[in-house]
């Protein structure tokens, strides 16, 4: 989120600051839909603990660039307090296609998302990642929540971006394909048939990203500080290197799609309070049982790609996610005002 520095407001005014940036910190920051929102990238790392750190500097390279001009960053799922009214389209053609496309619902409050890009070799593999990934979404989703505010006001859900972002076409959970072929052909169909320009048009909770080799979840709430991402970065890495596997893809979960729609909806509403519908169980099982058991199966993975500290550190953000420590701020400072101020301080 870039904020003006005296009220904590959002700062349309990402497309008058990318000129602006030292070389370096410019080669990893790119505009977004919204001109308040700025899009922070790190390289390719073969680690999460690389791509953390690296993540780190640059949030600090951008603090120092951004208080030289008045303004500040911060992040979470949404703003607090920001209406429709007050936000601007960027500039770039992209995002001007989007909005001919899309209208007014290219206006809508701006939605701040973590993504994250895995790398898998081979096609296929990384097909079989993508639909077992799937039905991992509602517990990233209750475990990265972080945006229980909305216009100035307590929603009461954890994720309130998941159902603003919803407004898009395209979005949500896809569905599971057959094979690499088939995704290639359902989506080439809407591209010649004219639906979008190209891939990346598509905004589910998780896609293949063809052109970077990747597969990349995007379901997750953007998060306060570096450590809170630590431990969603490691248990996605994790969860896709055990995913791609043939031996997890025999024995995938056989749960249904509305199944992992009433999931994902609960993880929305009660981030890691809810307690998500097992098809085994014919009954519920808390979000927190869920994660224990995720960690446990992720660890053997987590010890391969080197990032078990990091995975068992999601433990602490279950704990004490986004959204349970936005409202306690919002309490101690008497007011989202306050909360804000705390967040571009925790940045």
């Amino acid at each position: 989120m870039l904020l003006h520095a005296s009220d904590f407001a959002l700062a349309p005014w990402v497309d008058s600051i990318l000129p602006t940036l030292a070389p370096h910190l410019a080669d990893h920051v790119d505009a977004e839909t919204h001109g308040s929102a700025i899009e922070l990238r790190t390289g390719v790392h073969d680690g999460v603990p690389g791509a953390i750190g690296e993540l780190a500097a640059l949030r600090h390279e951008l603090r120092g660039e951004l208080e030289e001009r008045g303004l500040r960053a911060a992040a979470a799922g949404m703003h607090p307090t920001t209406v429709w009214q007050e936000t601007r389209i960027s500039g770039g053609e992209r995002y001007q296609l989007l909005y001919a496309s899309l209208r007014e619902l290219a206006r809508r409050e701006p939605t701040f998302a973590l993504h994250v890009h895995v790398a898998v070799p081979d096609p296929e593999d990384a097909m079989r990642a993508m639909n077992g990934l799937r039905a991992h979404l509602p517990l990233l989703l209750a475990l990265s929540a972080n945006s229980p505010y909305w216009q100035g006001r307590e929603t009461g859900l954890a994720s309130t971006r998941t159902p603003m972002f919803g407004a898009f076409p395209r979005v949500g959970l896809p569905r599971a394909f057959a094979d690499y072929g088939d995704y290639v052909e359902s989506i080439d169909l809407l591209l010649r048939c004219g639906a979008f320009p190209e891939p990346t048009f598509l905004w589910w909770d998780v896609r293949l990203q063809p052109r970077w080799g990747t597969v990349e979840v995007r379901i997750m709430d953007a998060q306060i500080t570096i450590e809170d991402s630590a431990g969603l970065v490691a248990m996605v890495q994790s969860l896709v290197h055990m995913e791609a596997s043939e031996d997890a893809a025999a024995a995938a979960s056989h749960n249904s799609a509305e199944l992992l729609a009433e999931n994902r909806f609960l993880a929305a509403r009660d981030g890691m309070q809810a307690q998500f519908l097992d098809a085994g169980l014919e009954g519920r099982i808390s979000a927190h049982d869920v994660l224990s058991t995720t960690i446990d199966l992720c660890a053997e993975h987590a010890d391969r790609l080197g990032c078990r500290e990091e995975l068992e550190s999601a433990r602490e953000l279950s704990r004490h996610p986004g959204a349970m420590r936005q409202r306690e701020r919002a309490r101690e400072s008497a007011g989202l005002a306050g909360l804000v101020a705390a967040l571009a301080d925790a940045f």
